[in-house]
């Protein structure tokens, strides 16, 4: 594998910590809820001949913990600083999970930074669609991150796929977080800057041809989000990957890798598989995945509700 660097860089954001793989065309990767870089290691291996560039967004891993939430939009900025400590004028972006929350900011904020977006088990923010109540209260506490044994009585079902079944990976994955658990105050501030953030009026300004990979075992993030995210993509495309979970892009069984390799290294999209193969979300089909969903646990689903009605026409449904 190539050549790995780490350090702490200075912004005004507070210390982050950063980390570098490899030479080549440049990516960057951008991490999710509680997690640190040293959990990119499988996708590292498969992403030879990039330059890789990732971070700990704060609250997380070795960067500083902000004395109050950090806004979307200042996390995506970030960014952006990073890109330029490392003189990568125009990059290829991978969000995953709540780094796909950031990516989305960035691209439309930053549009000329960012050649290929790939979002990958993401969600729009105010607006998604709900998981199953079971997920949704798992993800709003640290202590999964504080005991081994509660980590893996809740994994499967917050995160589906793999994590159903496979206690092997399950006990690699628990001892990877575990490494570098979030402090509970920077956690919850990341759960914090999420809660007020939407997409949704983002979305439509994303210009970057935009690949959405989800899994149909994800509780965390159900295929609906990713629906309603390519819907309102101007280049957006959706690949729905059987019997995959949240954790899928950590995962070297998965096939995942192979998929973003692809995708990022062809010239001309039109020689990508996944690209080709992916489509496009009609309003009916998408109207149809809303209506699909079960409970949606409030007050959240209210405000979700609420977001819907206002950025997509005809009651929260599309037209």
């Amino acid at each position: 594998m190539s050549a790995v660097t780490d350090r702490k860089l200075r912004f005004p954001e507070g210390r982050v910590h950063v980390r570098a793989v490899g030479d080549g065309h440049p990516l960057l990767l951008i991490n999710g809820l509680g997690a640190h870089t040293g959990m990119w290691e499988s996708l590292e291996r498969e992403l030879e001949g990039f330059q890789i560039v990732e971070f700990d967004l704060p609250g997380a891993g070795q960067s500083d913990v902000p004395w109050l939430p950090m806004p979307i939009k200042r996390v995506a900025s970030l960014a952006v600083s990073v890109m330029n400590k490392f003189e990568m004028g125009q990059a290829d972006v991978l969000g995953y999970s709540m780094g796909g929350v950031v990516a989305q900011q960035l691209a439309a904020d930053a549009p000329e930074r960012v050649r290929r977006l790939l979002l990958v088990s993401t969600t729009p923010g105010q607006g998604a669609m709900q998981g199953p109540v079971k997920a949704m209260i798992n993800i709003m506490t640290p202590i999964r991150y504080m005991s081994p044994a509660t980590y893996a009585k809740t994994i499967g079902s917050l995160v589906g796929g793999r994590a159903r079944y496979d206690r092997t990976w399950i006990a690699e994955q628990a001892e990877l977080r575990f490494n570098q658990s979030p402090p509970w105050r920077g956690y919850l501030g990341q759960l914090a800057s999420m809660a007020v953030w939407s997409g949704l009026p983002l979305l439509p300004r994303i210009q970057s041809p935009t690949l959405v990979l989800t899994g149909d075992d994800d509780p965390l993030t159900p295929v609906a989000n990713s629906m309603l995210i390519t819907h309102l993509l101007p280049q957006g495309r959706l690949c729905v990957i059987p019997g995959q979970g949240h954790l899928m892009v950590l995962d070297e069984q998965s096939g995942v890798g192979a998929l973003v390799k692809e995708f990022f290294s062809v010239e001309a999209l039109e020689h990508s598989d996944v690209w080709t193969n992916a489509s496009t979300v009609s309003s009916v089909e998408l109207t149809a995945a809303l209506d699909g969903v079960g409970f949606q646990l409030p007050p959240w689903s209210l405000v979700n509700a609420r977001a819907r009605k206002r950025w997509l026409p005809v009651n929260g449904h599309v037209a």
